[in-house]
C-alpha cells in the first residue's frame, strides 16, 4: 500500500505550509494563464480549431507520419522508428555509440522521461546533463519532475540554494534567485562548450514541411543544438501536425496556458543538419497507438503538454506531483498512465470537478477520460482496496432519499453545536488536512422549497 497515490500524498501533505505554498504558486500560474486567454477575444474558437487540427490528424496519423517522414529525409534528417521506451533507448544509444559521444546535453524532454533514458545512457558510459534549469535542479537532487513544464515547483528557492551550495559550489546560505540563476547559467555554461551531443524534445512534428518545433524559454535547447555536430530531436507520434497553419494554432495557446507569456521566449523551427553534421528524428509510440483503439482515451493525445490541468487541478496542488505513480503526474498524467498503474490508484486522484477539462486549450476531455479509466479499473476487478466492498454501500445510501436526509441534518447539528477538534476525527482522512465547514442552518432542499419552489 506505501505506492499508493493516497498514501505518497499523506507524507506530502505532513509539511502543512510548504503544501499551501505549492497550491498557492501553482493557483498563481492558473491566474496568469487567465488573464493572457481573456485578452485574446477569439480564445473560444481557437481552443476548438486546436482541437479539431489534433482529432484530425490523430485520425490521419498514418498518413501523416509517411509525408512527414518522406519531407524530413528531403531534408537530409535520418527518421528512427521505436515501437516502445526500450527501442528509442536502443536507437539513441547506437547514434551516440557511433559518434563515441561522452556527454549528451539535453533539454526538456517528458517523453525522456517517460522511457528512463537518462540512467540507461548512463549505465553504458555517456554522461547526460538536463539544461533546462529545473530539469537541472531535479537532476542534481536525484528526483524526478514533479510538474511537466515547472519540474521543480517542488522545492523552495532555500532548498534549491542549499543544493547548489552542495552540488556546484554557490554561497552557503544564497537563495537569491537571480544569483542561483547566473550561478546554473554559469555552470551549465561549461556542459554546452565540451557536449559531443544534443537531444530536445519536441512540441510539435509538421508533417508538410519535415520540421520540428521546440519552444523553451532559457534558449537550452538551442544552444545544445547548434554548438555540437549530432543533434538528436525525440518525439511521440502524438506530436505530429499537418502543416505550419496548425503549428500556428497551437503555439498561440501553448504559452499562454502554459505560464501565461503570449509566446516562450524561443520557439524553434529545426528543418535540417548543421553543415557537417547530423539530424536525428526518434520518432516513438509506447502504448499511443493502443490508446487510440478507446475513442474516450485515445483523445488524451490531442494534449500539447501545456501543463494548464496541474495549475488548476485541486488534487494536484494540495498532494505533489510526486504522489502519482506515473513520469507525468496530474489529470493528464491520470489520462495517458492509469493503464499502466499497477496500483490502481491513480484514476481515483480527482474530484472529477472538470476543472482540468475548462482550460485544456485542446478541449482534451480529461474528466471524461479520467471516469472512463474508472469504468475500465471496476470492470476488471482492478477496484483500490476498500472500493469494491464500501462504495455499492455508499451508493445504496446516497440513493435512499429518506436516509440521506436523516444523517445529513445529523451532520449539520453536530456541525453547529459541537466543538472542530471533536468532531474532526470523524471525518477520516478527508479532513485530515482540511479545516471544517461550518454547519448550515437547512438543507439546500428545504431553502429551495421555502424561495424558489413557487
Amino acid at each position: 500500500m506505501s505506492n499508493v497515490h493516497a498514501h505518497k500524498a499523506d507524507i506530502f501533505c505532513q509539511n502543512e505550509p510548504k503544501v499551501d505554498w505549492h497550491s498557492k504558486a501553482l493557483w498563481f500560474v492558473r491566474e496568469k494563464r487567465d488573464r493572457a486567454a481573456g485578452s485574446i477575444p477569439e480564445w473560444e474558437q481557437i481552443r476548438e480549431l486546436g482541437s479539431q487540427v489534433k482529432l484530425h490528424t490523430l485520425t490521419h496519423l498514418a498518413e501523416y507520419l509517411e509525408e512527414f517522414e518522406k519531407n524530413c529525409k528531403a531534408n537530409g534528417v535520418i527518421v528512427h522508428w521505436a515501437k516502445d521506451a526500450a527501442e528509442h533507448n536502443e536507437i539513441a544509444h547506437s547514434i551516440l555509440a557511433k559518434h563515441n559521444v561522452k556527454k549528451l546535453v539535453k533539454s526538456k524532454s517528458m517523453l525522456t522521461e517517460e522511457c528512463h533514458m537518462n540512467p540507461y545512457l548512463e549505465k553504458r558510459g555517456i554522461e547526460v546533463i538536463d539544461t533546462d534549469l529545473g530539469e537541472r535542479i531535479i537532476q542534481l537532487a536525484e528526483q524526478p519532475p514533479s510538474h511537466i513544464v515547472l519540474p521543480a515547483i517542488h522545492m523552495k528557492k532555500e532548498e534549491v540554494g542549499d543544493l547548489f551550495h552542495e552540488k556546484i559550489g554557490t554561497e552557503a546560505g544564497a537563495s537569491d534567485p537571480t544569483y542561483l540563476t547566473r550561478a546554473a547559467r554559469s555552470h551549465l555554461r561549461e556542459h554546452f562548450l565540451t557536449a559531443d551531443a544534443a537531444m530536445t524534445g519536441v512540441n510539435m512534428a509538421i508533417a508538410e514541411t519535415g520540421s520540428i518545433v521546440v519552444c523553451t524559454n532559457e534558449g537550452n535547447a538551442d544552444m545544445g543544438a547548434n554548438l555540437p555536430k549530432v543533434q538528436i530531436h525525440s518525439m511521440g507520434i502524438d506530436k505530429l501536425v499537418p502543416n505550419m497553419d496548425g503549428a500556428h494554432v497551437l503555439l498561440r495557446m501553448l504559452a499562454r496556458n502554459a505560464t501565461g507569456q503570449p509566446v516562450t521566449t524561443y520557439s524553434t523551427f529545426y528543418r535540417g543538419p548543421q553543415k557537417g553534421g547530423e539530424m536525428h528524428v526518434i520518432v516513438v509510440d509506447q502504448g499511443r497507438s493502443a490508446m487510440l483503439k478507446d475513442k474516450i482515451i485515445g483523445e488524451s493525445l490531442k494534449c500539447i503538454r501545456c501543463g494548464g490541468c496541474l495549475n488548476t487541478c485541486p488534487v494536484y496542488r494540495r498532494s505533489g506531483g510526486h504522489s502519482y505513480n506515473y513520469v507525468i503526474p496530474g489529470p493528464i498524467g491520470i489520462a495517458v498512465g492509469a493503464q499502466d498503474d499497477d496500483t490502481n490508484s491513480i484514476a481515483w486522484a480527482c474530484t472529477l470537478c472538470g476543472s482540468c477539462t475548462s482550460v485544456c486549450p485542446t478541449k482534451v476531455p480529461l474528466d471524461q477520460i479520467i471516469h472512463r479509466h474508472r469504468r475500465l479499473k471496476a470492470e476488471a476487478g482492478k477496484l483500490p482496496y476498500g472500493k469494491g466492498s464500501y462504495m455499492p454501500l455508499v451508493g445504496n445510501f446516497m440513493a435512499s432519499e429518506t436516509m440521506l436526509n436523516c444523517s445529513m441534518s445529523v451532520a449539520r447539528t453536530a456541525l453547529r453545536i459541537l466543538p472542530g477538534g471533536l468532531m474532526k476525527p470523524f471525518s477520516g482522512a478527508w479532513g485530515k488536512y482540511r479545516e471544517l465547514p461550518a454547519g448550515a442552518s437547512s438543507s439546500f432542499e428545504a431553502w429551495y422549497k421555502k424561495n424558489r419552489s413557487n
